[in-house]
């Protein structure tokens, strides 16, 4: 073998020892348990039930005709539309406001940073606690100002927003973090000439140089925020149950309910199925549209 062949031959095993381990559980982990759902969404199959028999598409037929998921993708839907411009509008915001102060920006990094790292269960009886009806303190607050009160998680025109908001609430932190790494990218230079223009306003700054500048962090933040959002579970488990009636369910609450409470398997792989599809082509379509308007340099 020519010197020149066994040391490209080499070179190539050692990268496929490198990346073998690597492959081997991205295989095992992630692509064969999608193979998996795949495969029983095709079937009738129950837990604790030995047998099982290939019903084709009937399951996605029954998705698609069921009352119930389209409630939960419509409340999803919703959800996501609550969640993601309040968490990025606000992340922005705050961001922008710990970066132009000159003291303790370590703190208030920490302290909009720790619902994100918190345990989302345990600070969900937290919030159940505060939004309690008679006793929590958000009703108290409110009577105390004369301001109507509600029973929160209990009315349907009220309980999806308040886990809306819990969403934005849980979520600020990382958006936060994000935008305070870009911010600190953008070059004082930039901001000099935007001076020497005659954008001397803290609006003109942010519309000419800010923004413009943090439109990879911005499209990073929004998708993953995007797709977070449509991962809702704990929450609602928590909180509603998905209720009152099905006013607050969301995908995966039903995707639970169907797979775990149900044992309809089948029925529920093929919800999962549609979920991934979902979002798998949210993030494309969102990394499409934002990436025409992205300036990487």
């Amino acid at each position: 073998m020519p010197p020149v062949r066994g040391r490209a031959v080499a070179e190539a095993l050692a990268s496929w020892a490198l990346a073998g381990p690597a492959i081997f559980f991205l295989l095992v982990l992630y692509f064969l348990p999608v193979i998996g759902v795949f495969v029983i969404a095709l079937s009738d199959w129950q837990f604790g039930v030995r047998s099982l028999s290939f019903v084709g598409l009937a399951n996605f037929r029954e998705v698609f005709v069921d009352a119930g998921f389209r409630t939960s993708l419509l409340n999803s839907v919703v959800y996501v539309l609550i969640v993601v411009p309040g968490t990025v509008i606000l992340g922005l915001l705050i961001a922008v406001l710990i970066e132009s102060s000159k003291s303790c920006r370590s703190f208030y990094r920490a302290i909009h940073f720790l619902p994100f790292m918190a345990t989302l269960a345990a600070m969900a009886i937290a919030w159940e606690a505060l939004l309690h009806p008679t006793i929590g303190f958000v009703n108290q607050a409110l009577a105390a100002i004369d301001l109507p009160t509600a029973n929160w998680l209990r009315d349907e025109n009220t309980a999806l927003p308040v886990l809306a908001v819990i969403g934005i609430w849980q979520n600020l932190g990382y958006a936060m973090v994000l935008f305070s790494a870009g911010l600190k990218g953008i070059p004082q230079d930039l901001y000099d000439a935007a001076d020497v223009d005659g954008a001397d306003l803290w609006l003109d700054r942010l519309r000419t140089v800010t923004l413009p500048m943090l439109g990879p962090v911005s499209m990073f933040v929004v998708i993953v925020v995007a797709v977070r959002a449509f991962e809702t579970f704990d929450t609602v488990k928590v909180l509603t149950q998905g209720g009152p009636g099905h006013a607050s369910e969301m995908l995966l609450y039903t995707l639970y309910r169907e797979s775990f409470e149900y044992l309809r398997t089948g029925y529920g792989a093929a919800v999962a199925v549609v979920f991934l599809a979902i979002v798998v082509t949210l993030t494309l379509v969102q990394a499409r549209i934002m990436g025409r308007r992205v300036h990487y340099q």
